[in-house]
């Protein structure tokens, strides 16, 4: 994952002691520096002690902004005293990057509140909100009013705000691809291309017989098949699969993969249910779980929004997402489920992964045809979970997203899937059946449902539930 650069403003505040703005400037690059995080800030030499309190101050530092914008992911304003809201709010309209901003307040101490101490950027902190909110500036607080910079909590409130940023800059021009037609039994997955335009965010599309056509006109023996088969072989085991359905695999996935290239997609949607299967005689499963593992995420039956919340925790979380089904209840206890699917799982997401044929499918165009599932149980561990719709009645996008684990308990089944513990599950399940959202949902191994749902609601003005 690429280094995330902050632009760092120091507030000071000239009747409160000025050592403080020296002695925050310097413990705020110590952490972002342990933390590893690059720093953009104003020199000692700039100003007095590197910090912003005049509207000179504050000129300077836009300027400074404004030069390495392309680098800036975000803002942090740290208040080591009050800190002068002027001079924070003319640096952020005068600098014009549009990137999310973390304010932070360092706390005071009983025993040193004299005149020659005390900091008051409790205080302090809500002026420069004040300001912000009157320029029409959003912002992101940190977890408590103060807190001290060097704390484990203020480490948690730094790495969601890295998550936050990652999905704000993820989705400035983000790119999918809808690589066929929805399929015509999944009404569920209708979208809206207009709306996510008006976010950013391009859909390109391409129909499904291009593919075809193009791996038709690929050779056994051609290079880049033979490179794509040795991926696929080193992927997953593939033993029970027939050798020529594999190369007719690698010939689709290396169709793929160069319209993604030259396409500069950043995830793709795939048309599957039953069309692959019937008329190419393989299923895409291992393919899109490839491409998800390597961070390309991707979604079954052209599900474009499903691919969107895959998008949105694989940048707030940093790694591989997976695309499932809401499928069961778990016994009688309601706060567990089973997510299932096919399937695309990645690699990383299974224990023990194989590749077979799609046991659903089967039945109907025939086990030869439906070679190409990656199967196995999801592992235990934490997740976060996410679902983003285009709402197209009242021209918005709306997202839940929330928290819980996947968990060891006994389950047979076939496919890829797992059971999660997910509080107050049956609430969730009401509001999911009531706002008429999708029966896929995103998952992610992390736990970063504050993060997306800060970056999603302050910054891109989504509505979102946070289930808790």
């Amino acid at each position: 994952m690429k280094k995330i650069t902050f632009g760092v403003i120091v507030g000071n505040r000239g009747f409160f002691p000025d050592v403080l703005a020296k002695q925050g400037r310097k413990s705020i690059l110590d952490v972002l520096k342990k933390n590893g995080y690059k720093p953009v800030v104003l020199s000692t030499q700039d100003t007095k002690y590197g910090a912003v309190e005049t509207f000179d101050d504050a000129k300077k530092c836009a300027a400074l902004f404004a030069g390495r914008a392309s680098d800036i992911d975000g803002i942090i304003v740290t208040l080591p005293n009050f800190g002068d809201e002027k001079g924070v709010a003319e640096t952020v309209k005068r600098c014009r990057l549009d990137v999310p901003i973390l304010i932070h307040a360092e706390p005071d101490v009983p025993d040193r509140m004299t005149i020659a101490d005390r900091r008051d950027a409790f205080c302090g902190k809500i002026s420069v909100c004040n300001n912000l909110r009157q320029a029409g500036i959003p912002y992101t607080l940190t977890a408590s009013h103060t807190v001290k910079v060097a704390s484990a909590e203020f480490k948690k409130d730094l790495d969601d705000f890295a998550s936050v940023c990652r999905i704000i800059k993820g989705l400035k021009n983000a790119r999918f691809g809808a690589i066929g037609a929805r399929t015509g039994a999944f009404n569920t997955v209708r979208y809206s291309e207009k709306i996510l335009e008006l976010s950013g965010i391009a859909v390109e599309t391409i129909d499904l017989s291009e593919i075809l056509g193009r791996a038709a006109l690929l050779s056994d023996n051609d290079r880049t098949v033979k490179n794509k088969l040795n991926a696929i072989k080193r992927y997953v085991p593939t033993e029970a699969v027939p050798d020529n359905l594999l190369v007719r695999m690698a010939k689709f996935g290396r169709v793929v993969d160069r319209w993604v290239k030259e396409n500069e997609i950043d995830g793709t949607a795939i048309q599957c249910w039953t069309s692959l299967e019937e008329f190419f005689g393989i299923a895409p499963c291992t393919l899109m779980s490839m491409m998800s593992e390597n961070l390309l995420p991707s979604a079954c039956e052209v599900d474009i929004t499903g691919l969107l919340g895959m998008y949105i925790l694989q940048l707030a979380g940093g790694g591989p997402s997976a695309i499932l089904d809401w499928n069961n209840n778990y016994g009688d206890d309601p706060n567990k489920c089973v997510l299932f699917h096919c399937s695309n799982i990645p690699r990383s997401f299974l224990k023990a992964p194989r590749m077979d044929y799609q046991e659903i499918i089967a039945g109907t165009v025939g086990k030869e045809n439906t070679y190409g599932t990656i199967v196995g149980r999801i592992a235990a561990g934490e997740a976060t979970f996410c679902r983003a719709s285009t709402d197209d009645t009242d021209g918005i996008i709306t997202v839940y997203v929330g928290e819980g684990e996947f968990t060891n308990d006994k389950l047979k089944s076939f496919g890829g899937y797992g059971v999660m513990k997910i509080p107050n599950l049956q609430s969730l399940c009401q509001y999911i059946c009531r706002m008429g959202f999708e029966h896929h949902v995103a998952a992610n191994r992390s736990r970063k449902a504050d993060a997306v749902a800060e970056a999603l609601d302050t910054y891109m003005g989504w509505e979102v539930y946070r289930h808790r």
